[in-house]
């Protein structure tokens, strides 16, 4: 408690962590056998962007915490089955700078630059912001745009999780207490496509109030052969715009059909009124965005399939 200027007590957010125990395990093994150990009293340490304000703030109060920045078997960009398979522990930036990722998941390249600022980029990860499953954050949009898993581990063994059943709401994922997330699985297209994200927020690096994410193919008669809408920041966890896909597919690409389909991808939309928008202003923007990002990807196709 402190005394306030007008005299009157007021109390304030503690900016230090209450106590915990610190463990920084070398492989993933240890990092398990910890994570049985301690269960739901301990957290995970890997870029820290969102549990250090939470632990300061006193919002989390883990009792142990485990660093897992030295576990580099977590830390991987690779290409398998017809899946884009990044570790955990996978940095932002080295997404951003990655070669593989620009050239087999444009879209994944894409959003990675609007993840907050350079500092956070060369902190964070994307297991950390996966399994942290921030309503606005840009990988949880793109895993639901592009079929994607999620690979969590204990000491039982090995699960694989599909996007849908493991974004259970704000903040919530199936995970047990004693699993961590190994790895994201993107998959790619079997046929050269384009991506295109498109964020709105009140400034780059803020958290954004509304995200578009498209994969399209065209095909040699400028149909759109495959395409694939998710939005972020209008619900709880990622959408899906299925019926705007299903409209889309087979036709040919013009102006009027991606404003018909944006349209679709915003109608059945509930997100929730806050202090930065209003219901129907999210599903406004909504629309307008999946009408910019298919007009981009279109564009975009046109030139890998030239008519």
């Amino acid at each position: 408690m402190v005394q306030g200027l007008d005299g009157n007590r007021s109390s304030i957010l503690s900016m230090k962590p209450s106590r915990f125990d610190y463990y920084a395990p070398q492989s993933l093994d240890e990092t398990l056998a910890l994570l049985e150990k301690f269960a739901s009293d301990a957290r995970l340490l890997a870029g820290g962007q969102s549990l250090m304000p939470l632990m300061n703030m006193r919002l989390a109060s883990p009792r142990e915490i485990i660093d897992i920045n030295k576990v580099a078997s977590l830390d991987y960009i690779e290409e398998h089955d017809g899946y884009l398979c990044l570790g955990a522990l996978t940095r932002h930036r080295t997404i951003e700078r990655s070669a593989l990722v620009a050239a087999r998941c444009p879209l994944l390249s894409q959003a990675v630059a609007f993840v907050g600022h350079t500092q956070v980029r060369s902190r964070g990860t994307i297991g950390g912001s996966v399994a942290h499953a921030d309503p606005a954050a840009e990988y949880p949009t793109v895993l639901a745009t592009l079929d994607g898993m999620i690979v969590a581990q204990s000491v039982r063994g090995r699960r694989t999780i599909d996007w849908q059943h493991f974004f259970r709401g704000p903040y919530m994922v199936d995970l047990q207490p004693d699993e961590i997330v190994v790895e994201i699985r993107l998959r790619t297209p079997a046929q050269p496509a384009t991506g295109v994200f498109s964020e709105l927020s009140r400034r780059h690096g803020d958290f954004a109030l509304v995200e578009a994410a498209v994969q399209l193919q065209i095909d040699g008669g400028g149909k759109c052969a495959a395409v694939q809408i998710g939005l972020g920041g209008v619900a709880g966890t990622p959408v899906r715009a299925l019926a705007a896909e299903q409209y889309l597919h087979g036709r040919i690409a013009d102006v009027a059909c991606c404003g018909e389909a944006a349209a679709l991808a915003a109608e059945n939309l509930e997100p929730d009124d806050d202090v930065h928008g209003s219901a129907d202003y999210r599903r406004r923007m909504a629309s307008l965005r999946v009408a910019r990002a298919l007009a981009q990807a279109v564009e975009r196709g046109a030139k890998l399939n030239p008519q």
